[in-house]
C-alpha cells in the first residue's frame, strides 16, 4: 500500500536525546583531569601584581605547565597561527617555545588580565566550563551515534545477529569481497568510497542501510544536500541485482526541508522513520 507523505512526515520525532547527550562528562572530567596538576602551579599566578615576571620564572621552573596555555583559550591543538601587524607566527606550545614569545602571547591575547585581575579564581574550574563549552561541538557526532543505537536495538529484535546477519560500518569494498557482489556503479568503478551505518544479509538480498536524526527547526541546505545525494543513490542501487539500499530517518528539522525530502520519498520506496521502526516494519522489508 502507498504511504502518504504527509502522514508519514507528520510522526517524525523531537528528540531521540537521551540524558548522556547534551555533556559526556566523564570524558570532560579526564581531560581535566589530564592536565589538573600544571593547572594548580599556573594557580599561583592568579591575583599576581607582576604577572609577566612571574610567569616567566614559572614556565622556566614548570614548562610542562606550556601545554595548558591553548585550551585556557578554548583551543585543543598545541599550535597556534597568529597574524601579528602582517607578520604570522607560528606558536607550538612546548617546552621548547621562546618564554618571551609566550609571554607576548599571555599579554595580548589578554590572559594575563583574566588571571591577574581574579577575575576567574581557579583555573581547574575555569578549564571545567571551557570543556563543557568545547564537549557541545561532540552533540553531533553523538547524536549519529545515538540514531545508529536505536536502529539497532530494532534490528536485534527483528530476529538479526551482530556480525553474522547484520554488521556496522560496512564500506563498499569490504561488501564486495564478502558476499562476491559488483558494486562499481556505486562507487563510480571504485573511485569514490562509500560506508554504510548497517549491513543486513538476507538469503535474497544485501540491504545498505544508512541512518540520521535531525532534530530541531532548521539546517534545511544541508538536508536537501541530503535527500538529493541519498535519491541518487537510491537511482544507482536499483540496477544492482540483490542489492537494496535503505534509508531511516527522522527528526522534526526535516520539515524545513520536506519538499527535497518529499522527492526522495516518491522515489524511495525503502526510506523508514522511526514510527514504522516501532511498528516492526523491518521484519517485513528486510527479507
Amino acid at each position: 500500500m502507498k504511504r502518504d507523505f504527509d502522514t508519514w512526515i507528520k510522526n517524525f520525532k523531537v528528540s531521540i536525546a537521551n540524558y548522556s547527550y547534551y555533556v559526556d562528562f566523564t570524558k570532560i572530567y579526564k581531560n581535566v583531569e589530564d592536565i589538573k596538576v600544571e593547572l594548580n602551579i599556573l594557580n599561583t599566578l592568579v591575583g599576581s601584581k607582576n604577572i609577566k615576571e612571574e610567569f616567566k620564572k614559572l614556565v622556566i621552573k614548570y614548562p610542562e605547565t606550556i601545554k595548558c596555555i591553548p585550551v585556557l583559550l578554548a583551543i585543543r591543538y598545541k599550535e597556534i597561527f597568529i597574524n601579528d601587524n602582517n607578520v604570522v607566527k607560528n606558536l607550538i606550545f612546548d617546552k621548547n617555545l621562546d618564554v618571551n614569545e609566550l609571554s607576548i602571547f599571555m599579554e595580548k591575547s589578554g590572559l594575563f588580565t583574566l588571571i591577574s585581575t581574579k577575575i576567574i579564581n581557579n583555573l581547574v574550574d575555569y578549564v571545567l566550563g571551557i570543556e563543557v563549552g568545547l564537549d557541545s561541538n561532540g552533540r553531533k557526532n553523538r547524536g549519529g551515534h545515538l540514531m545508529e543505537d536505536v536502529v539497532e536495538k530494532y534490528l536485534v529484535s527483528a530476529g538479526f545477529i551482530k556480525d553474522k546477519t547484520y554488521f556496522k560500518e560496512m564500506n563498499l569494498n569490504n561488501i564486495e569481497k564478502k558476499w562476491n557482489i559488483d558494486l562499481s556503479k556505486l562507487s563510480n568503478n571504485g573511485k569514490a568510497s562509500k560506508r554504510f551505518d548497517f549491513v543486513v544479509k538476507t538469503n535474497n538480498c544485501i540491504y545498505a542501510i544508512e541512518t540520521n536524526f535531525y532534530s530541531g527547526f532548521g539546517g534545511g541546505s544541508k538536508l536537501n544536500e541530503t535527500a538529493r545525494s541519498y535519491e541518487m543513490l537510491s537511482q544507482k542501487a536499483k540496477d544492482i541485482d540483490g542489492f537494496k539500499f535503505v534509508w531511516i530517518t527522522d527528526g522534526t528539522a526535516w520539515k524545513s526541508a520536506r519538499h527535497n525530502l518529499e522527492e526522495t520519498f516518491d522515489a524511495l520506496d525503502t526510506i523508514y522513520n522511526l514510527n514504522e521502526l516501532e511498528n516492526g516494519i523491518l521484519k517485513d522489508v528486510l527479507k
